[in-house]
């Protein structure tokens, strides 16, 4: 029997960032794997959990929760994403064969858009190079932190006949682009902007599109102390942090 799995973008927070699309998906789904990825994140389970509930139309369909392993740290980072690609990658073959009936379709709900730093088209990939089960999927695509942190902000991301770059805190912290103008930066754990040049300017957000929405921009050297301050107070609050921001060259609009 093959598989039949929908990976869906839910947008990066705010349930009305669900399209029409990601709508009509859910209610094709009987089973919805709900990731724990422990104590500290379990407002990303029930925010999943809200827009199932909010969304679903019919009271058939089932949620199955799992633990997402812990990535462990090795000194080469594309082999430790390896790794656990194929951790997660056992677990989800392990759920979609026990879970999802002959006749029933299953969905991954993924932040913001599955193509932009997500895992779960390469697990799915990984499950399916195995041979071991035989399986197709479909990709609903979602609003990304990208996309809302622009619109919170109520800029363009590029400026006029420039580039625009989407890339992370790890690749930052060895340079700005040389190629660029305007650089969006994700997954940055060390603040890596602390580093740029303190004339540029940055548009930084935090749990976009949630009631914890958090906003600020500047100079660097006017609000990259702020921003670590203020990064640092709602992580320890929450207990985690996602967020975003829009690094650009000073100069012309």
């Amino acid at each position: 029997m093959k598989r039949k799995v929908l990976i869906v973008g839910i947008g990066a927070g705010h349930p009305e960032h669900l399209t029409a699309q990601a709508i009509d998906a859910l209610n094709r789904v009987s089973v919805l794997f709900i990731p724990n990825k422990g104590e500290e994140k379990q407002d990303l389970a029930r925010l999943r959990r809200d827009i199932c509930e909010h969304f679903i139309r019919n009271d058939g369909y089932r949620l199955v929760d799992f633990n997402v392993p812990a990535r462990e740290s090795s000194p080469s980072y594309r082999e430790t994403v390896a790794r656990w690609h194929d951790d997660v990658a056992g677990i989800y073959e392990r759920l979609l064969r026990e879970e999802l009936g002959d006749e029933e379709c299953g969905a991954f709900l993924v932040w913001g858009d599955p193509s932009l730093y997500d895992s779960t088209m390469r697990v799915l990939d990984r499950i399916r190079a195995k041979g071991n089960l035989e399986l197709e999927y479909e990709v609903i695509p979602g609003i990304s932190s990208v996309q809302a942190l622009a619109a919170a902000f109520k800029i363009p991301l590029n400026r006029i006949g420039e580039s625009v770059m989407v890339t992370t805190g790890r690749k930052l912290a060895e340079g700005f682009p040389a190629n660029a103008d305007s650089v969006v930066v994700m997954l940055d754990g060390d603040c890596a902007f602390k580093t740029m040049d303190p004339d540029f300017e940055i548009y930084w957000g935090a749990y976009l599109g949630t009631d914890d929405q958090i906003l600020i921009s500047g100079k660097l050297h006017n609000v990259a102390g702020e921003i670590e301050r203020v990064r640092g107070e709602a992580r320890e609050r929450k207990g985690w942090i996602m967020d975003t921001y829009l690094l650009r060259k000073p100069g012309k609009p």
